[in-house]
């Protein structure tokens, strides 16, 4: 491994790790539940629909964290998410989330006053959308951009003890545009496999629920499995992806 990557994606652990528990081979479940949890609440509208969609977008962050964690050491490098304590955890994924909630909430408004309502309203599912599925093909993009800002910004604060910086990610993405650009692509591309692929087992499911005799239970189970299964293929698609881009825009750069 190159020292430039090492600079990047190393950091000697000091900490005693985190742990799941019973989840500890499913280490992102946990908090895609509760996202999953949240989004339902928010979908049922009223007053408490912002504080779930926060709620929600924060529990998707700290699922990426579980899962960058891996990725990057799956390719090389060393990382000290795993070090860090839970409520460095939530400080870290507030400080992203209401960074990258500022830009969303600047290019939705933007994208509406070009005249582009429909799109601009998903926009909004940034975040979510590095784990469960968007509603159209610029969406699964966009998110797949704010995964890379997001990579970014911890692997900066990383280096930087702590501290993040929305500007110096989006610069340096640009720096690395021509990597990480190309993984953003390819992502998107594959979010949009994904969804085609998420909305025919949906389908399937959906029939399988008014034709079969199958307990509730079991119907339920199958589709827990459904939801999850896909949440966390996209968020490890997402993570391998862009830390392989990130690790060879380090590699081309020497």
């Amino acid at each position: 491994m190159t020292i430039a990557l090492r600079k990047q994606l190393e950091l000697q652990p000091t900490r005693h790790e985190t742990s799941f528990g019973p989840f500890k081979l499913l280490h992102a479940l946990p908090w895609l539940i509760l996202a999953a949890a949240m989004r339902v609440i928010a979908f049922g509208g009223g007053g408490v629909a912002l504080p779930a969609i926060i709620i929600a977008d924060i529990s998707v962050l700290l699922a990426f964290f579980a899962t960058a964690q891996r990725s990057i050491e799956a390719a090389g490098g060393q990382s000290s998410l795993g070090e860090l304590t839970m409520g460095e955890q939530f400080k870290l994924s507030f400080a992203i989330f209401w960074r990258i909630a500022l830009l969303m909430i600047a290019v939705t408004v933007a994208t509406t006053l070009a005249g582009q309502t429909t799109s601009a309203r998903h926009l909004m599912s940034g975040l979510d959308g590095m784990a469960f599925d968007q509603f159209t093909h610029l969406g699964r993009f966009w998110s797949a951009w704010i995964a890379a800002l997001v990579l970014l910004m911890i692997v900066r604060a990383e280096r930087n003890d702590g501290r993040i910086a929305l500007f110096a990610a989006i610069a340096e993405f640009a720096r690395r545009g021509l990597w990480l650009g190309g993984a953003v692509i390819v992502l998107g591309l594959l979010n949009i496999a994904l969804g085609f692929g998420q909305e025919f087992v949906r389908s399937a499911i959906w029939s399988f629920w008014q034709t079969s005799a199958a307990s509730q239970f079991t119907k339920n189970l199958i589709y827990f499995c459904f939801i999850f299964s896909f949440a966390m293929l996209r968020l490890w698609l997402t993570l391998t992806i862009l830390t392989l881009g990130l690790r060879q825009s380090y590699v081309r750069a020497d």
